[in-house]
C-alpha cells in the first residue's frame, strides 16, 4: 500500500482504519462563501455521531480556520481550484481532520507567532496559532499543503 493510500494516513496517528466510526470526505470550490456550508455539514455529522462530545466548538473553529487558510492562501480564492477535507473518528483515539489544498505550500515555522512584539498587530498567523491551541496534535505535511489536526 502506498503512503498516500486511503487507510495509510490514519496509521500515522495510531488510528485503526478498521475502527473508524466516521469517514467523511468533502471537496469544495476555493471560494470563501463555500466554507460555512462545508463546516456546517461536517459539524452536523460530527454531532450526530457524538465522536467529539463536548469538543465540537474547538473542532468547528479549527476546521473553519484550516479551510479558510486553504481557500485563501493555498488556492488563492480561485473557484476553479478545489480544497479537500477528510474527517475520521475512532472512538478510542478521537478525531482526525485533514485539509488539503492545491497550493505551492509554505513553511509553518516561518509564520510569526501572533502573540509577541509587533506580530500582535499582524493579520497573519492567527489561524495557525488558533488551530495549534484548539487541537491536540497538528502536523503540516506535503510542504504545508496538507494539515492534519487531531482532537482526542
Amino acid at each position: 500500500m502506498s503512503s498516500d493510500g486511503p487507510d495509510e494516513q490514519w496509521s500515522d496517528y495510531d488510528f485503526d482504519p478498521e475502527k473508524l466510526t466516521l469517514r467523511l470526505q468533502v471537496t469544495l470550490a476555493a471560494d470563501k462563501r463555500a466554507i460555512d456550508a462545508v463546516v456546517e455539514q461536517v459539524m452536523d455529522t460530527i454531532r450526530q455521531t457524538k465522536c467529539a462530545d463536548g469538543k465540537e466548538d474547538a473542532i468547528e473553529l479549527a476546521l473553519t480556520e484550516a479551510l479558510a487558510n486553504a481557500v485563501v492562501h493555498g488556492a488563492k480564492e480561485d473557484p476553479s481550484k478545489t480544497v479537500e477535507c477528510v474527517v475520521a473518528c475512532d472512538e478510542e483515539r478521537g478525531m482526525i481532520i485533514v485539509v488539503r489544498d492545491p497550493g505551492s505550500g509554505f513553511d509553518p515555522a516561518a509564520i510569526p507567532t501572533p502573540t509577541v512584539g509587533q506580530n500582535i498587530y499582524s493579520n497573519h498567523g492567527r489561524g495557525i496559532f488558533l488551530i495549534n491551541q484548539l487541537m491536540d496534535e497538528v502536523k503540516f505535511l506535503k510542504n504545508g499543503t496538507e494539515i492534519h489536526m487531531v482532537k482526542r
